[in-house]
């Protein structure tokens, strides 16, 4: 399994609009296949920044879903919105029963 982490900075002004469109990145990108889970969420010390958190079944999955027509359509919009962005970090990582 791969975990994917990242995060953008709206401008103050673009906050609702950047995030509705992280939103329906996310929406689209559960029913991708290969796509474990995807959620994004408004980080509680800085609320103008949205972190995602992912898990993809492996990594075929994960570059299907980055050519996609739904992430450059998400893509042009954290461009416009955004004020800044964190490169986005993927990991490769086992479950470990509890």
């Amino acid at each position: 399994m791969l975990i994917v982490i990242g995060s953008i900075t709206a401008k103050p002004e673009s906050f609702e609009v950047l995030k509705q469109a992280c939103v329906d990145h996310t929406n689209r990108s559960r029913a991708e296949p290969g796509c474990i889970s995807h959620a994004v969420h408004v980080d509680a010390e800085e609320p103008l920044r949205l972190f995602f958190f992912e898990r993809w079944s492996d990594m075929d999955a994960l570059r299907t879903h980055f050519t996609t027509p739904g992430t450059a359509t998400f893509l042009a919009a954290a461009r416009e919105h955004a004020a800044s962005s964190e490169r986005i970090t993927t990991y490769q990582a086992d479950a470990i029963a509890p």
